[in-house]
């Protein structure tokens, strides 16, 4: 009689179907503490300086999806000395290092709520106009050029790395960039940083429009030679 009760109630168990997680709690719970979902109404240098992670007001003309998802069910670390450098380095010999021991670690999620929480992130999009559409062109560039352009030409390598281990560790990495973050974004963000995230200490640099289209298609590149990694 038992094992025959035990038999009806897996069954009627295994009709019900499984309650879809919930993106907007998850958010609240587990995001919100360290990420600005809504846009502040300040967004002065006290914002960038107290800050514990970037913001996610406009996550949804940001990152790619697929790589938001997964990137959230097994965080990595982009940013190699946090979200601000000096608050992550010590001295070290002959050059100042990372301080690991002061850097926290992103939360894990289930599969399930990673899936939730992309979809909702994808919903926030910021003003209006905040990335053109269809800015960036689709260029391709050559990898031995868009390395020089990257190192050489145009600096980039003293804040990012286009290889692990590789550059500067004041700004994010970049050798996953194509993967995680969308080319009208990247192209906006090469663009104008400031109009993106006011007072962050990224440069508007003085680059014509096919200069950004370059920069933007080897940062693409690199994502997918990564395999988004």
């Amino acid at each position: 009689m038992k094992i025959a009760l035990a038999v009806v109630a897996a069954t009627i168990l295994s009709a019900v179907p499984a309650l879809a997680a919930d993106g907007a709690g998850i958010l609240k719970s587990q995001c919100a503490e360290c990420h600005a979902l809504a846009q502040p109404e300040r967004q002065d240098l006290d914002h960038i300086w107290n800050r514990k992670g970037p913001d996610l007001f406009y996550a949804g003309v940001k990152f790619n999806k697929a790589w938001l998802a997964k990137w959230l069910e097994n965080p990595g670390r982009i940013r190699p000395a946090g979200e601000f450098y000096e608050k992550h380095i010590k001295r070290g010999d002959p050059n100042d290092v990372v301080d690991t021991a002061s850097l926290t670690n992103h939360v894990k999620l289930s599969a399930a709520d990673a899936s939730a929480a992309a979809d909702e992130l994808m919903k926030l999009t910021g003003p209006a106009g905040l990335v053109e559409k269809g800015a960036f062109k689709g260029q391709a560039v050559a990898a031995a050029m868009g390395e020089m352009f990257f190192n050489k030409l145009r600096g980039c390598g003293a804040c990012h790395q286009s290889k692990p281990d590789a550059g500067g560790s004041s700004g994010p990495e970049l050798y996953t960039a194509g993967a995680r973050l969308q080319p009208d974004y990247i192209y906006a963000y090469i663009k104008d940083p400031q109009k993106l995230d006011p007072h962050v200490w990224m440069p508007t640099l003085p680059l014509s429009d096919p200069d950004i289209q370059r920069l933007a298609g080897y940062l693409i590149q690199l994502g997918q030679a990564e395999g988004g990694k």
